[in-house]
């Protein structure tokens, strides 16, 4: 689907803990909007066209009618975020690691893409990629 228009997409994820969890993604080098920031909720800068919105479970239920997943036995999405190398896919993992994280899946190279991948404080399974640029074909 073609558009002249940039998307933006903003994924909402449920928190147990904001204050951790913001402590947490600051450690992997994110920043956050303090217009879209409070007590409930915060908007964290992916990019230009990409945030996550992490709302603190009470009021993230506010949105929906379903129960929220439970991510200690069920993966609600697997979060997709691209990196600039294989370098860095590693380092964002082993801040990951570090700052409270868990390891999701083992390393995966197949030449052209290198990924790896972590659980956050809540369990949201981040998959962090480095694609080759010259293995993508422009439309």
């Amino acid at each position: 689907m073609a558009t002249s228009n940039a998307r933006k997409i903003f994924v909402n994820l449920s928190v147990r803990d904001l204050k951790k969890s913001v402590e947490f993604f600051s450690k992997l080098g994110f920043e956050f909007n303090p217009q879209f920031t409070d007590d409930k909720a915060t908007c964290m800068i992916i990019s230009e066209e990409a945030y996550v919105m992490l709302l603190v479970e009470p009021f993230f239920k506010t949105f929906m009618k379903n129960e929220i997943c439970n991510t200690s036995t069920h993966t609600e999405a697997l979060i997709a975020l691209s990196c600039g190398s294989r370098a860095e896919v590693d380092e964002m993992v082993n801040k990951a690691i570090a700052a409270g994280g868990r390891h999701a899946v083992d390393p995966q190279d197949h030449g052209f893409m290198y990924s790896w991948s972590f659980y956050d404080l809540d369990g949201h399974h981040w998959e962090v990629l480095w694609m080759d640029p010259s293995a993508v074909q422009p439309q």
